[in-house]
């Protein structure tokens, strides 16, 4: 079992920063992928971000590519989302989430999630 924790949202405004942290406890991540989904009010959950602990290989979606960085820290067990010039269409529950498939960006392949948190960027 993975035991998955987010932290780090909150309130931004438009162009501003922050730095969202997955820590995991239970197993390492060894050999997951541990991606980043985000979900708005009244749409679907969408992938973000991932990077695979075996090679530390990543994948983004093209709307945060460029100024969203996922990365790794092994000794802290621990995946972090830095998020910089935030729109207000960032504004969502961001969830990190750990799967066995390499680099998935398709959410029901994950079989451990976190229980989220909120950021919202104003305009």
């Amino acid at each position: 079992q993975v035991h998955l924790v987010e932290s780090g949202g909150g309130f931004v405004q438009a162009g501003g920063s922050l730095r969202l942290s997955c820590a995991a406890s239970g197993r390492t991540f060894s050999s997951y992928t541990v991606g980043w989904f985000r979900q708005a009010p009244g749409k679907d959950r969408e992938f973000v971000a991932a990077i695979s602990w075996a090679d530390s290989g990543t994948r983004y979606v093209n709307s945060v590519t460029g100024r969203f960085t996922i990365s790794r820290d092994n000794a802290k067990n621990t995946v972090y989302l830095q998020m910089n010039s935030l729109k207000p269409e960032d504004t969502a529950v961001y969830s990190c989430a750990a799967t066995s498939n390499y680099m998935s960006d398709y959410a029901p392949w994950y079989d451990y999630w976190g229980q989220g948190t909120q950021v919202t960027v104003s305009s």
